[in-house]
């Protein structure tokens, strides 16, 4: 077992989380990596996000295959990287905590990380895995001082709203700087108005069947595509961690 002075020594001014998304688990996560985010300095990759075995706690998307192999969650470690554990459905009984209680431990190491949405899922993390960092999802849609500070005392870390960015006064009010991730870039979430989507992925991971509801229907919106933040202007609000869903354009300076 690592102790927390194990962790990563980052000598840059930001860190990365990164997805894992068009991963499979025959691809190793270090090629994987140099494929497609070469141009984010390794020692800058805090983590990467993705799935491991089949859990009914997976939330965010639907499961469909694993992403992160065990071989991939043993070399990360070895380089100082971390995996996070997407454990973000809306839904966890106590029974349920139990039966994952294995899977959970597992993968038990200061490096990795767990991230949620239900705050009973990660009290009974937190309780019984302190080494654990305990991530609250960006599925919890937080967007007030008021909320990020109730998080903050359950949370290690809180992941704001894409939206969030934008907000200049909502994020100079928050004082905890260094436990706030906020997104490198944004897709279809950043200018959703209903995010239903959530819960049909929650649904479907408990079950293994339903479909996907999205308000691009029943709600206009302007589609975007997935756009870039100004990192620099981020960084000089005092914010360092990111949360980054591809490769960034250009030539890798806003990192």
């Amino acid at each position: 077992m690592l102790t927390n002075s194990n962790r990563q020594t980052i000598k840059h001014d930001s860190t990365y989380t990164i997805s894992g998304r068009g991963k499979t688990d025959k691809e190793p996560a270090l090629d994987f990596i140099a494929r497609c985010f070469s141009n984010v300095p390794i020692t800058q990759i805090e983590s990467i996000f993705g799935f491991v075995e089949p859990s009914t706690l997976y939330g965010g998307r639907f499961y469909q295959m694993r992403q992160l192999s065990d071989y991939d969650a043993a070399s990360l470690n070895e380089r100082g990287i971390g995996i996070r554990l997407p454990f973000t459905n809306h839904f966890a009984s106590r029974e349920e905590y139990i039966e994952n209680k294995t899977l959970i431990k597992k993968y038990y190491n200061p490096l990795n990380s767990v991230i949620c949405t239900n705050d009973d899922l990660a009290q009974w993390i937190k309780d019984d895995f302190t080494d654990y960092d305990v991530e609250a999802s960006v599925i919890k849609n937080i967007m007030s001082l008021e909320q990020v500070n109730d998080a903050l005392a359950l949370y290690d870390t809180v992941v704001l709203p894409m939206v969030a960015n934008d907000d200049d006064e909502f994020l100079a009010s928050i004082k905890d700087k260094n436990r706030i991730r906020l997104f490198a870039n944004a897709g279809c979430a950043y200018t959703c108005p209903a995010r239903i989507c959530y819960k049909s992925f929650s649904k479907f991971n408990k079950t293994g069947a339903g479909e996907l509801k999205c308000s691009q229907t029943a709600k206009e919106r302007p589609m975007k595509g997935m756009i870039d933040f100004d990192l620099d202007a981020l960084r000089s609000k005092g914010f360092t961690k990111f949360k980054l869903l591809q490769a960034r354009v250009g030539n890798g300076t806003g990192y």
